[in-house]
């Protein structure tokens, strides 16, 4: 049985990165930090010669549609496994853009504090994991290892204040596109 196109693909270890497949625990260590995923049982981990080989445990009698399935799961612990990788040798970031007049951000530590036209400034709890710089007033980085933690931080900070559809004001992602709407004309 063969695995999904995006399964077969061997993970490569950079120099420099530690890892560690115990069970069904696969733990990274590198020059960012470390980091560790639990693997799906269906998934079998074997790493030879600086690379990392995926595939498929077979467990019995496999039908078409478990076939689907087994694939797809390997090619989500692979893209997984990359992701983990690429995050403790280079790491990931986020950019937001406030966008409004009035629209503030300002980062004390683990607090971000945000003005966005609302009748009080609203603090942004920053989890650990993740740092949160602001370089300009209207700029916000998030940086991580972690690119479901950063995403997950960036989504949440952007739901406070959603770009609106009739001026685009609000919290959007740097490269974000808003379609404007027209307004009603009487």
């Amino acid at each position: 049985m063969t695995t999904s196109r995006i399964g077969r693909k061997p993970v490569v270890i950079p120099s420099g990165v530690d890892i560690k497949i115990q069970d069904q625990t696969l733990s990274a260590k590198g020059p960012k930090g470390q980091l560790s995923i639990a693997l799906h049982p269906f998934v079998q981990v074997t790493m030879k010669d600086g690379h990392i080989n995926l595939q498929h445990a077979q467990c019995g009698k496999i039908t078409g549609l478990e076939t689907k399935l087994y694939r797809s799961i390997v090619g989500t612990a692979r893209a997984t496994i990359q992701n983990v990788i690429h995050g403790i040798t280079h790491g990931f970031e986020r950019r937001l853009a406030l966008v409004g007049v009035g629209y503030r951000a300002q980062a004390k530590g683990k607090i971000l504090s945000l003005s966005l036209g609302f009748s009080h400034p609203t603090d942004f709890v920053v989890p650990e994991g993740v740092v949160v710089e602001t370089p300009t007033q209207t700029d916000i980085l998030i940086k991580g290892i972690d690119k479901r933690l950063v995403g997950q931080v960036a989504a949440k900070i952007r739901s406070i204040r959603k770009p609106e559809p009739y001026k685009g004001k609000g919290v959007r992602y740097t490269n974000e596109i808003i379609e404007l709407k027209e307004t009603k004309k009487k």
